[in-house]
């Protein structure tokens, strides 16, 4: 046997985005692995570094979308807007970089190609642009929406203007001023595109397959005083944080969408003028019962029409087909009345699809409406995507993509059965893009490093999730997602957007406080679920292999409404 000599570490993270620093941060600087991080950007920032489009913010407050676990960091940090730009946001990323001196562990402009387990070493083999590297653990932090997507559209080669995703937008930015742009998709990023772009342009015209429920921001500056508030209670409000439903605090529903209209209408007016995606939190049947769900989104859609002057616009504008939330709520500033521009227009292409793009523009219906840019909004291949792109492999050679054919199959949006010693952030079946990815972030990877150290203690080198205990937790992200409205939108959360992609709810919709107790509840009773693989000189067991069978049912282990 040839014998192969690599580089080695004790973790290799794939991504530098926010899971990827923080989990950097705890592996190496708290637990004391060697860690090397592989990026394929040329700096840190993850889903910041490369979706740079114009009007990108995040809509989630940015007091939230930030670190909790350095009391000196959040404390001297200054936001200076309700929800951040995506310049202020990698600003910060950068920051932490430079803090705690992370960049020095992460291999920039590299690609993992391959992550094979040698079952031999007990060792991940993995395989970059730049090099293989051999490593105890393999951490993912690919994030949810990484891999952007563009449609397979006909002639698109042929065309013979400029095309863009929002997705993978020039760090030195697109030149627009005076021309003729087509903007296909109409979701968060091209929501928060249009109004950005429509005055410097000549002419924007919007392909929309499906309208999007959209609420308003009410973005502001955070003022000093405020701030310093908020610093006072910090503590309080990020501990409230962890154990919400969406991981940061909000207003607190007021009751059924079906009660007393008067008082439905007044919390429904006073969350629209307040603004943010507070507004679908407004009622505790909205995502499960749909009567009160229609309640929400009639409103919704007579906000459309009381701001679009042009009424044909309006009704395209207006979703007609889901529940409002079953799709990710977006949250705008002026998208609606930016269709009251002369220089904005809406062509449908649900009924009448786009037929070919030509070398002048883009054809729908026999008409080609000429344009000199292209860009495409048009999302990403989400939560599994990302992976889809690295050819990973598990025991006995089992590929990633053969074990999520049908869908991604995970035992509590962390581990994959036969993937010993892979661990994900922010993984399918865990409550990520229903919540604030900061919170959902830390939580992980806190669970993770304190699984790591209870493997070091106990003298465990291998481990990976039972069948029985990964099909128990995706039954039961089955049967949360079930009591929902979330399965009646053919969203992305749904894989609806990507041609072929089996249509499995991906995130758990249990919420991020109970989630954190299904993970508390399977640390404290010492990892039941995994099976472990326990060295010879194990300090804990004389065992070779053990499993802990205690895995609870998670609707049994958690009291109901806790």
């Amino acid at each position: 046997m040839t014998v192969q000599h690599h580089e080695r570490r004790e973790a290799v993270i794939i991504g530098a985005g926010f899971g990827g620093m923080y989990a950097l941060h705890r592996l190496r600087d708290d637990l004391g692995l060697d860690v090397v991080v592989i990026e394929r950007g040329s700096d840190v920032g993850g889903t910041w570094f490369w979706n740079r489009y114009p009007g990108a913010r995040c809509d989630a407050e940015s007091i939230f979308y930030s670190y909790s676990f350095d009391e000196d960091l959040q404390n001297s940090w200054t936001w200076t807007e309700k929800y951040a730009t995506q310049p202020e946001i990698l600003s910060y990323a950068q920051h932490v970089a430079d803090r705690y001196d992370l960049r020095r562990s992460i291999r920039f402009e590299t690609e993992v190609e391959s992550a094979h387990f040698d079952e031999e070493n007990d060792e991940w083999i993995v395989d970059t642009s730049t090099g293989t590297v051999a490593s105890k653990y393999l951490i993912t932090a690919v994030g949810c929406l990484s891999a952007s997507r563009i449609p397979d559209v006909a002639g698109l080669d042929h065309f013979s203007g400029e095309v863009h995703h929002t997705g993978h937008w020039p760090h030195e930015g697109v030149e627009l001023s005076g021309k003729r742009v087509a903007m296909i998709g109409t979701g968060s990023s091209g929501i928060q595109l249009l109004p950005a772009i429509a005055a410097e342009c000549a002419e924007v015209t919007v392909f929309q397959r499906t309208p999007n429920f959209s609420v308003p921001a009410r973005n502001r500056r955070l003022g000093p005083d405020e701030l310093q508030r908020i610093r006072a209670v910090y503590p309080q409000l990020r501990e409230m944080a962890r154990f919400s439903g969406g991981g940061q605090v909000s207003a607190p529903p007021i009751g059924s969408a079906l009660g007393d209209p008067a008082v439905v209408r007044a919390e429904m007016d006073r969350r629209w003028n307040e603004g943010g995606p507070g507004f679908v939190g407004a009622f505790s049947d909205l995502m499960v019962d749909e009567q009160a769900n229609q309640v929400a989104a009639d409103y919704v859609r007579e906000q459309i029409t009381k701001t679009v002057t042009d009424p044909v616009t309006a009704d395209l504008l207006s979703p007609k087909n889901y529940p409002i939330g079953s799709k990710r709520i977006c949250v705008d500033t002026d998208y609606y009345a930016t269709f009251n521009r002369d220089n904005v227009a809406l062509v449908d292409v649900s009924k009448t699809p786009i037929t070919r793009i030509t070398s002048d523009g883009i054809e729908v219906d026999g008409i080609v409406n000429e344009v000199d840019a292209i860009i495409f909004a048009t999302g990403f291949d989400a939560m599994t995507g990302p992976f889809a792109r690295m050819d990973i492999r598990g025991r006995e050679g089992v590929r990633l993509a053969d074990s999520w054919a049908a869908g991604p199959r995970t035992y509590l949006g962390v581990s994959v059965a036969k993937f010993p010693n892979m661990f994900m952030i922010t993984g399918p079946g865990s409550p990520s893009v229903l919540s604030n990815m900061m919170a959902s972030i830390e939580q992980h990877v806190d669970w993770i490093a304190d699984y790591l150290t209870f493997m070091r203690q106990v003298g465990i080198t291998r481990t990976e999730p039972s069948l029985e205990a990964q099909n128990d937790w995706v039954q039961e992200v089955n049967d949360v997602a079930a009591k929902t409205l979330y399965v009646k939108g053919k969203s992305w959360y749904l894989g609806a957007n990507v041609p072929g992609k089996p249509r499995v709810f991906m995130p758990y919709a249990g919420g991020v406080g109970t989630y954190r107790q299904h993970c508390d509840l399977v640390k404290a009773k010492r990892y039941p679920g995994f099976v472990h693989t326990a060295s010879p000189v194990a300090p804990k067991t004389s065992s070779t292999q053990f499993t802990i069978d205690e895995t609870p049912r998670a609707a049994e282990a958690i009291p109901a409404g806790a």
